[in-house]
């Protein structure tokens, strides 16, 4: 579905909607959702300072304990790994700023809401926008991203395959049937 160029363009658009969005840069900082958020949150960031000039703060929050749906889906699935929890870095106050949350795939959207339960135990900001680099629908709770990548058109059986270079060696995104999902 995207290429390596392609992610790179995607994420270049992205940060220039949030930067239109956006006219004070000095009250936004970007937090990524480990793992591949982070990733992606931390390509936004370079980019908007390159951009803007402006140096905004990134952060980084694990929402494996945050998840409402960790027991179900193991016992969905028991064979399923137990989560790898990664540490959270958030050094900048949050209170008065736009947070501008950052995933690579959204889905049901419960992932969105464990990562701002995540935030507000750190503080209240002004308000938050989501970026994902991918939106393949689904949605279980009412989220709806403020900045979209791209969106793909699945089947609750498919998944959704995001590469970066920082964590698998290469970009891309792929759909991937649920044969291809488990090989």
């Amino acid at each position: 579905m995207l290429e390596s160029n392609d992610v790179e363009r995607t994420l270049r658009r992205i940060a220039h909607e949030i930067v239109e969005k956006n006219p004070d840069m000095a009250r936004v900082a970007v937090v990524g959702i480990h793992t591949r958020g982070a990733v992606i949150a931390s390509r936004i960031h370079k980019l908007l300072a390159d951009l803007t000039g402006t140096v905004v703060p990134l952060g980084e929050i694990d929402i494996s304990f945050y998840r409402d749906d960790l027991k179900s889906r193991q016992l969905a699935d028991p064979g399923q790994r137990q989560p790898v929890v990664h540490a959270s870095r958030l050094d900048f106050p949050l209170e008065e700023r736009t947070i501008v949350l950052v995933d690579d795939v959204l889905f049901t959207g419960r992932t969105v809401r464990a990562g701002i339960d995540a935030l507000f135990d750190y503080g209240r900001p002004a308000r938050i926008q989501l970026a994902v680099l991918c939106d393949r629908g689904h949605r279980e709770l009412p989220i709806r991203p403020d900045y979209v990548g791209k969106n793909l058109p699945t089947s609750r059986h498919e998944r959704v395959s995001v590469r970066l270079t920082e964590t698998d060696g290469e970009d891309g995104v792929a759909i991937l049937n649920p044969v291809e999902a488990v090989e």
